[in-house]
C-alpha cells in the first residue's frame, strides 16, 4: 500500500509513501479517498495529517499507469475527484504538511486540506499543460488566489515555499527536519478542542466558501478528458516520457468545442 496510516491521541496520520516520487495509480487515489473518509468517521481521530516520504510529497498522477493503459483516464479522474472530494468534506480537520515538490495531484491533495505547512525546500506547481493534461486549478486558486493560478497553469512553472506563504495559501514555513513535528503540535492544539465543535466548524467553514469546490473541479475535469483525446496530448505524454521536447501541430481536435 503506498500510505502509512496511524492514530495517535486523536490526530491521526497519512503518510504517502511510494517511492520514487509518490505519483499515485488510478486504484491508489480510490484508497486515498476511501481512507479520508473513513478517517473522519473515525470517532479516535479529530484531526488528520497528510504528509509525505522521500524526495518531494506528490508528483501527482501516476503517467506511465496511463501510458500503458490510456483507457484508464476515466478511473484516475474518478479516483482523483473521489480523492480531493474526501479530504475537503472530510468530518475533521486536514491538514497538509507539504516538503519537497507538491505537483499535479498533490496540488488537490494540499488544495482540499484545511491548512497547508510547508519546508523551505517546498515547491508548488501544476505542470500538466506540458504533460497533456489540465486539472486542480480549483485547489491551486484555493491557494494562491486567481491571477497567480492562472499565470501557474498557462505557464506551468512553480512557485517556492516563501511566494506560497506571501500569498496566503501555506500557514507557516519551516525547515525540513521541523515540517511532520509541527503538524503533528498543530493537530494537537486542535484536537484538544471540543470535537462536536470542531466538526461543526469545519462543516460550517465549508457551507460558506465562495465556490463550490466539488462542482468547480467536476467542471474541470470535462475539459481534462477532452484534452486527453487530442493527438497534442498524446503528444505531450510521449515527449514527456521520452525525455525530449514536444512537437505540437497546433490543431484542434475533432469536435473539439468553439467559443460561444
Amino acid at each position: 500500500m503506498a500510505f502509512d496510516v496511524s492514530v495517535d491521541k486523536g490526530v491521526a496520520e497519512i503518510v504517502l509513501n511510494k517511492p520514487p516520487v509518490n505519483a499515485l495509480d488510478s486504484r491508489e487515489w480510490a484508497q486515498l479517498a476511501e481512507l479520508c473518509s473513513s478517517l473522519g468517521r473515525d470517532e479516535r481521530a479529530r484531526v488528520v495529517v497528510i504528509a509525505a516520504e522521500g524526495r518531494g510529497f506528490c508528483a501527482g498522477v501516476d503517467i506511465k499507469e496511463l501510458a500503458a493503459d490510456p483507457s484508464l483516464i476515466t478511473r484516475v479522474n474518478r479516483g482523483c475527484y473521489d480523492a480531493f472530494a474526501a479530504i475537503y468534506a472530510c468530518a475533521v480537520p486536514v491538514i497538509c504538511a507539504v516538503h519537497g515538490f507538491c505537483l499535479g495531484g498533490g496540488i488537490g491533495i494540499a488544495g482540499s486540506s484545511d491548512i497547508v505547512l510547508a519546508s523551505d525546500d517546498a515547491s508548488f506547481g501544476l505542470p500538466e499543460i506540458d504533460r497533456g493534461a489540465l486539472g486542480a486549478a480549483t485547489h491551486l486558486m484555493r491557494l494562491f488566489g486567481m491571477q497567480k493560478t492562472r499565470r501557474m497553469l498557462y505557464t506551468g512553472e512553480p512557485i517556492g515555499a516563501e511566494e506560497a506563504y506571501r500569498l496566503g495559501g501555506v500557514e507557516r514555513v519551516l525547515p525540513r527536519a521541523a515540517l511532520r513535528g509541527a503538524a503533528r503540535e498543530l493537530a494537537g492544539t486542535i484536537a484538544a478542542k471540543s470535537p462536536e465543535a470542531v466538526r461543526l466548524a469545519k462543516q460550517s467553514l465549508n457551507g460558506i466558501e465562495p465556490i463550490d469546490v466539488v462542482k468547480s473541479y467536476r467542471f474541470e475535469q470535462g475539459f481534462t478528458l477532452e484534452l486527453y483525446t487530442s493527438p497534442d496530448s498524446q503528444e505531450a505524454r510521449d515527449a514527456f516520457l521520452e525525455k525530449r521536447g514536444a512537437k505540437f501541430e497546433g490543431k484542434r481536435p475533432k469536435g473539439a468545442r468553439s467559443e460561444p
